[in-house]
């Protein structure tokens, strides 16, 4: 038998969903069937979608050894050098500015040292986050950028602010992200660009197909793309994310005869052998600059109309200093 009280990170979501964390290795099938014969919430049986609140009880007649088997680790993460700087915190959120070359979240090679991690190491050094104390949560981030893409990524410190900030990220325009990047050629006026997205998981590589060409296949994406600065056939162009998809922006750019200079995966070989020449740039110039919270409710209700920014690394403002003479944040 294991007895639970549902913490303040706990609670707010469905009994089902809740157990899926807990007992993270446990195969669906059986935690629906510990739902109809071996839990109860404060001695009563509960439902797969009952909401659990802080303070309940919840307890499983399953065995212990069931339990060690089954529940989701919650080892201390080994030291990792801190790389990201913070552009804002507070009680409920965080929003870390990564450098080039970090991953946000871990993948098949690097597992260890990623931008969530860092985080996640930071807070509980602050004691903002304690693993062995909470069941199902752990501060997550809610936007991720490739690899070398820059900028602002944003965290939720505590699970009512994270299921906000997601709620935010799956409406449109309630939180806008804006990214600064130099593109080949002159782009004349702002553009407003719609396709579906299909990814070719073994090149790591995306593809965009126009509504006529895709029928039901790939997933929508949209970019505004607003012109800020031209020269020397290159223009300073504003971002703007609607939906978020991998490699979104690179790809549309790309797709619409304007690529991100630098970018090995979808633009020109020789461009950016010129530009790697020229300013030393041996990846893409693309930089999450801006978040604006444009329609948070509940505890974020405070962020509304709130922009944060994050200057471009030295390099970047190099080479804008350079193309664009004129240029500030």
């Amino acid at each position: 038998m294991d007895k639970l009280i549902i913490g303040d990170n706990d609670g707010g979501q469905r009994l089902d969903r809740f157990l899926r964390k807990y007992l993270k290795g446990a195969p669906l099938s059986y935690i629906y069937k510990i739902i109809r014969k071996d839990v109860k919430l404060n001695g009563k049986r509960a439902k797969n979608d009952t909401m659990l609140f802080p303070g309940d009880e919840l307890t499983l007649y399953i065995k212990s050894e069931d339990i060690v088997g089954f529940e989701a680790k919650k080892e201390m993460p080994a030291k990792i050098r801190r790389s990201f700087s913070i552009a804002y915190e507070d009680e409920n959120i965080l929003i870390a500015v990564k450098p080039q070359g970090l991953l946000t979240h871990g993948d098949g090679k690097e597992k260890k040292n990623t931008l969530v991690n860092q985080v996640i190491d930071y807070l509980i050094e602050k004691g903002d986050y304690i693993p062995r104390i909470e069941k199902s949560f752990a501060p997550a981030a809610v936007n991720r950028l490739d690899r070398n893409t820059t900028g602002l990524v944003l965290f939720g410190k505590n699970s009512g602010a994270l299921r906000e900030l997601n709620a935010m990220v799956r409406e449109k325009n309630a939180l806008r992200k804006y990214y600064l990047a130099i593109v080949s050629g002159i782009l004349e006026k702002e553009a407003h660009l719609t396709g579906n997205l299909i990814k070719d998981e073994e090149r790591n590589i995306v593809k965009i197909l126009n509504s006529e060409e895709s029928g039901q296949e790939g997933k929508y994406i949209e970019t505004i793309a607003r012109p800020l600065m031209r020269s020397g056939g290159f223009t300073l162009v504003e971002v703007e994310l609607i939906t978020g998809r991998t490699h979104q922006i690179r790809a549309h750019m790309a797709s619409m005869g304007h690529p991100v200079i630098g970018d090995t995966k979808y633009g020109s070989a020789d461009e950016n052998a010129k530009i790697s020449k020229r300013f030393g740039l041996n990846s893409q110039f693309l930089h999450a600059y801006r978040l604006t919270f444009e329609a948070p409710e509940g505890e974020l209700l405070y962020l509304k109309d709130r922009s944060f920014y994050a200057e471009p690394p030295k390099k970047m403002r190099n080479i804008l200093n350079e193309l664009f003479e004129e240029f500030s944040l």
